[in-house]
């Protein structure tokens, strides 16, 4: 089939400049991030209730949540390693992007049907690794395709994807109840026909628009040089963990600066989304009871916030481009983190739901630029011809502060929070403005490369 001269198969191999993409195009390679993010929603809005219906404790929360911690620990740098190094007639990162689409659509289907807490736990295992195959070469193949100056607009674009799929996925139990199901129809598990539906949708829109964007929007072929390079150490396992051995050895100065700020921030966003609705079910119902119907709309509640919030991220992220572009990607951050962390810090207090979208606005722009932001600051401090294996290895400052947090906020959790999710969002709320603090000390690429 004949393909214009900006397309993903046009004759521009990898090794020369890369064909210029028109806005519509890079929204095309994108759209499969709009499923695997509506996949993170449904996660994160809809765990900690399945969870509780199913027996939970509250206390109990982090250490159930450590699937996708830990999946993203020893997935995302091993797949970002071997896309790297791959050959195929469908491209390097292409397999990995079916074979997780495929494993997180049967995950999606299945969660909701668990009829025990070790059952939904060990789904979300499954979950959380296919969600991880197929996002670390997405990342990569964003990197590969789009030359420097349009990778703000590729990064900020999956971040506008990541709120538009968000919003929609919190939004999906209260759209369904608009539409005429029952808030309160249970199964005998006590889990929400509601939550089943939304599951579902989630599976069809993982695999369908992941399907899309890889084929419309083709991997740049490598060179005749570069097929070359890549046999002369065949891929095995010995050659993949020896590659993330130097990579991370060798990891450039920018990258390690900003696994500080990473510490802080997603730490922070682990608590948020795991006590969210607990905290909301206290202040808004005076409940902490699973099975009554304060709890239930305060998981309602926690939806349409969500919702609320993740449509903030995908209108920022676009608004994002021009003002990254204008103050650098660092001091944007930083100022998002510090609105996110003062957006927490005031959500405990608030009794009345209309007033908490208020606080929303914050947490969207700090959502909106933690899944951008970052990552323009690493794409311009990595070599390209590592940037499989450096994004997997990045993604560790994501899930090595979420499983830090999994494991020490049980402890904190009766004893100096005082067994009370209220005060787990001021928790959260501190530890953005930290992460702003922590983002303004990570010297820009082009000035460290100069120091060194």
């Amino acid at each position: 089939m004949h393909q214009k001269a900006d397309d993903s198969t046009g004759n521009a191999s990898a090794g020369e400049r890369k064909p210029r993409l028109s806005l519509a195009r890079i929204f095309q390679m994108n759209i499969g991030f709009f499923g695997l993010q509506f996949s993170f929603g449904l996660q994160q809005s809809n765990m900690g209730p399945i969870y509780s219906y199913l027996g939970a404790s509250e206390a109990a929360m982090p250490l159930l949540w450590l699937a996708g911690p830990m999946t993203g620990l020893l997935v995302q740098p091993l797949i970002g390693a071997l896309s790297d190094r791959t050959i195929s007639r469908f491209g390097r990162r292409t397999p990995y992007f079916l074979i997780g689409a495929i494993l997180c659509s049967l995950g999606l289907l299945a969660m909701p049907y668990s009829p025990t807490l070790w059952v939904a736990a060990s789904l979300l295992w499954v979950l959380d690794a296919a969600n991880n195959v197929t996002m670390e070469p997405y990342r990569a193949y964003v990197g590969d395709r789009l030359d420097a100056n349009q990778r703000p607009i590729g990064f900020l674009t999956q971040s506008a994807f990541t709120g538009l799929a968000q919003t929609l996925a919190y939004l999906a139990p209260s759209i369904l109840v608009y539409a005429g199901m029952s808030r309160d129809a249970v199964d005998l598990n006590g889990i929400p026909h509601i939550t089943k539906a939304a599951f579902l949708i989630g599976a069809v829109l993982s695999l369908s628009t992941i399907l899309w964007s890889v084929l419309s929007v083709r991997e740049l072929p490598l060179t005749a040089a570069q097929i070359a390079e890549l046999r002369l150490t065949p891929l095995s396992a010995r050659s993949t963990l020896r590659e993330i051995g130097d990579a991370i050895r060798e990891m450039p100065p920018t990258m390690r600066q900003l696994a500080v700020a990473m510490l802080f921030q997603w730490y922070a966003m682990f608590c948020y989304w795991q006590y969210i609705t607990f905290s909301l079910a206290r202040s808004l119902h005076g409940t902490s009871d699973p099975a009554s119907p304060g709890f239930r709309a305060a998981a309602l509640a926690t939806g349409q916030l969500g919702g609320f919030y993740n449509f903030i991220a995908f209108v920022g992220a676009f608004a994002l481009v021009p003002v990254t572009r204008a103050w650098g990607a660092r001091n944007v951050h930083a100022l998002c983190m510090v609105a996110a962390g003062a957006a927490m810090l005031t959500i405990p207090g608030i009794t009345t739901q209309n007033w908490l979208f208020l606080p929303m606005i914050g947490i969207g722009l700090g959502w909106a630029s933690l899944m951008g932001n970052p990552y323009i600051m690493l794409a311009d401090s990595i070599p390209p011809a590592r940037t499989g294996v450096y994004m997997g290895i990045f993604n560790m400052f994501i899930v090595v502060p979420m499983m830090i947090q999994s494991l020490t906020l049980p402890l904190l959790y009766n004893g100096v929070l005082r067994g009370d999710p209220r005060n787990v969002l001021y928790l959260s709320g501190v530890l953005m403005l930290a992460a702003a603090l922590a983002t303004m000390r990570v010297a820009p690429a082009r000035t460290v490369a100069t120091a060194a």
